[in-house]
């Protein structure tokens, strides 16, 4: 079968683990050309990984040769972008969030919707070896029914990355580290103990950063399931510290640091299971492997050849994105 033909939009902070992770898929897909508002750092961009410059969006949307776009852009510029490759009839991987707003989030699901192509979302951590593993564990029914699912998710971000243009501002990222950081664990934790049916919760801009949105955030979760819940999310934790999803069974409590899953049944069993990749909690934010984006990416080529929908969809990133809204509007935002 023809390999799918794709474009790369954008070369910022996310760019790099893709272009690594392209690079090893040569022979499932064809980048066509990275196209973007800055020459200077396109070009760039596209000589450190051997892509090809292309001439603007709009004539990449016009190549009836083109399959996809890949959109690496900050995300206020996701459903302009969105609109217009769907308009173009080209599937769409989508960093994530899907843009700033629910409105916005629900439009850009709803044209790729209409127009039959693919929104695929960056969730690339649903594919690291643990969170598998952990995943096939809960959807076998090992762990026995729920009755807790949490997250901790203690990272560190030094003031330099926040005094970057628009970083951590509701104008161009939609909120702080609920949207930026850790709505990769919420994703896994929805992913896992399902739908959230009662939020109560707080977030707050600590001392330590001067921002505008929240680098601190707290909520108590009722799953529809029953289940009680919690998340914690700050990314002012010096040094930075992996991240902590928590599952509590009938059977067992499940227990992922980071890469390294403990499972300990109640019959005296532990499975141990360790994968070294990292998620970036310190003051390096790309500080990771990308293999996991390599999974990703090569599940949604998988799915332009075959004509079903990617692993990761539009749907799931707007189901994490109306938790998210929930959390930050549950008790308003202390600075």
């Amino acid at each position: 079968m023809r390999k799918p033909r794709i474009a790369i939009v954008g070369a910022g902070l996310a760019a790099t683990p893709h272009a690594l992770a392209l690079s090893e898929l040569s022979n499932e897909v064809d980048v066509v050309g990275v196209v973007g508002r800055s020459p200077e750092r396109i070009e760039r961009f596209a000589s450190t990984y051997g892509f090809p410059v292309g001439k603007s969006i709009d004539a990449v949307l016009s190549d009836s040769s083109v399959d996809g776009v890949l959109v690496l852009t900050p995300p206020h510029t996701h459903l302009e972008l969105v609109e217009k490759a769907a308009a173009a009839r080209k599937h769409v991987l989508l960093e994530k969030p899907l843009d700033i707003s629910i409105a916005r989030a629900q439009r850009a699901v709803q044209v790729c919707r209409e127009a039959g192509v693919n929104l695929g979302v960056v969730f690339q951590n649903r594919f690291r070896p643990a969170v598998q593993r952990l995943a096939a564990l809960a959807k076998s029914g090992a762990l026995g029914p729920l009755a807790y699912a949490g997250v901790d998710l203690r990272w560190w971000r030094p003031q330099s990355y926040y005094d970057e243009p628009g970083r951590g501002t509701y104008a161009r990222d939609g909120g702080g580290v609920l949207m930026t950081q850790a709505i990769h664990s919420l994703d896994i934790l929805m992913w896992l103990a399902g739908d959230v049916s009662s939020v109560v919760a707080a977030t707050a801009t600590t001392t330590l950063h001067s921002m505008e949105a929240e680098d601190f955030a707290s909520a108590a979760l009722t799953f529809e399931s029953g289940a009680a819940g919690q998340v914690l999310a700050t990314t002012a934790a010096f040094p930075g510290f992996p991240e902590r999803i928590e599952l509590i069974g009938a059977n067992a409590t499940a227990v992922l640091d980071g890469g390294h899953l403990r499972v300990f049944f109640q019959d005296g069993r532990v499975d141990d299971f360790s994968d070294p990749s990292s998620s970036g909690f310190g003051a390096k934010p790309m500080d990771f492997a990308h293999t996991a984006h390599r999974d990703l990416l090569k599940d949604f080529f998988a799915a332009i050849r075959e004509d079903r929908a990617p692993l990761l969809t539009g749907d799931d990133a707007l189901r994490v994105q109306r938790l998210i809204e929930r959390i930050t509007t549950s008790k308003g935002h202390r600075q």
